[in-house]
């Protein structure tokens, strides 16, 4: 069974919105931070999925969570036609479309509003679906990966990029210091949201990695998973197919 990630601080509100809030919030800051927080890394990291799913060459694309969509322009380079970017955030999308418009990129890419949840797609959609950290974010995981087996077509390609805990000394101690130390402090000295780094950091720790995800992505019924380990285990690429 996967751990829950509980929502970053105690509320009415569902995960799901106070997700979207917090999102909304530090959209402004959202990708300097990510740069600074990665040590630029996540970008080396996109460019790994970019060169493994063009050889899947997909026409048709859905990246979810796309947030301000670094990973949607990304995948342009996987020369696929039709690129949708959906994110339950506005205001990481406002973000995204200002990012798309100055690289004209718009007859590809379309940026959408919507629950990863409850995916406004036909069956059998895409070619390709693909998840930028996100999936950590998703109230009921099984239920976004269910959807996300939906919308695939048959032989389709899953892709998600996500934060994992190294498992070597002294890699392991270190994400540990850098999680709980680090990030949250760089969060409360450059967001408008401090809380917002703090959930990060932790909703990071507690998410199913690894063989357990894997597990996981089975029991939905994809095949062919595959879970590649970047940067001494700070982050995994999973590969998977309908």
């Amino acid at each position: 069974m996967s751990k829950k990630v509980t929502p970053y601080k105690e509320s009415e509100l569902g995960k799901k919105e106070q997700v979207r809030q917090m999102f909304d919030t530090i959209s402004g800051d959202y990708d300097g931070l990510n740069r600074v927080i990665s040590f630029g890394i996540d970008l080396k990291w996109r460019k790994r999925m970019v060169k493994l799913l063009a050889a899947k060459k997909p026409q048709s694309l859905l990246d979810i969570a796309t947030g301000t969509g670094d990973l949607a322009i990304a995948m342009t380079g996987t020369g696929a036609e039709k690129i949708i970017g959906l994110d339950i955030s506005p205001g990481m999308l406002e973000v995204g479309k200002t990012k798309i418009k100055e690289k004209n990129l718009q007859d590809t890419i379309e940026m959408m509003v919507g629950d990863s949840e409850n995916l406004p797609f036909e069956d059998q959609s895409f070619d390709a679906v693909t998840v930028g950290f996100g999936v950590r974010n998703f109230e009921n995981l099984e239920k976004g990966l269910q959807e996300i087996h939906r919308v695939l077509k048959p032989g389709g390609t899953l892709m998600i990029l996500e934060t994992s805990v190294p498992t070597k000394t002294p890699f392991k101690q270190g994400y540990t210091i850098y999680c709980k130390c680090i990030l949250p402090a760089i969060g409360k000295l450059f967001s408008k949201d401090r809380s917002a780094y703090t959930y990060l950091s932790e909703s990071a720790s507690v998410f199913p990695h690894g063989e357990a995800f894997n597990n996981i992505l089975a029991k939905i019924g994809f095949i062919g998973i595959e879970n590649k380990p970047q940067t001494f285990g700070a982050a995994s690429i999973y590969v998977a197919t309908k």
